[in-house]
């Protein structure tokens, strides 16, 4: 088993910002709207307290997700936390498709077994067999990685080229 580094995708800072500050501006809006300019139905007074609050909650998390960066080595990809994203053994396809259900300069990579419900805003997920990559990251990482991956893949199954 080799954890030899590969490569490391990390979020861009600028991003990672915005991406936070758009979800606490989101918030913080929701909760001026509860208390500036109170609607008339409590119930409606109390869904945009709920809404605010979970958007500073998800800013929040975001942040916290997205100090962490991903790791491939010759074993698979890795949280920087220790979290096996997914193992190269276990992937069937990388998918980067126009079409595909990815995040924002992202890909989706479909293993072969169903692992648990994993959720990282911003950086990666993981439902079922679908991993997603991508979300506050650049391009110019996201890319690279899943050639990597998908070569890893075409290695393992026989079929890399010469």
């Amino acid at each position: 088993m080799d954890t030899e580094e590969l490569t490391r995708l990390t979020t861009s800072p600028s991003r990672r910002v915005i991406g936070v500050g758009a979800l606490a501006g989101l918030g913080g809006l929701f909760l001026y709207m509860a208390f500036a300019m109170p609607p008339a139905d409590l119930l409606w007074q109390a869904f945009l307290v709920g809404c605010g609050v979970a958007s500073l909650a998800l800013g929040h998390l975001m942040w916290k997700s997205t100090a962490h960066a991903l790791i491939l080595t010759e074993k698979g990809l890795i949280d920087s936390d220790g979290t096996e994203v997914a193992l190269i053994a276990d992937i069937d396809k990388v998918d980067r498709g126009t079409f595909a259900l990815k995040p924002s300069n992202g890909f989706v990579i479909l293993l072969k077994t169903p692992g648990r419900r994993v959720w990282r805003p911003g950086l990666w997920w993981r439902l079922g067999r679908r991993v997603a990559i991508g979300g506050v990251t650049a391009a110019s990482q996201t890319k690279p990685l899943a050639d990597i991956l998908t070569m890893k893949v075409l290695e393992r199954d026989g079929k890399a080229p010469r």
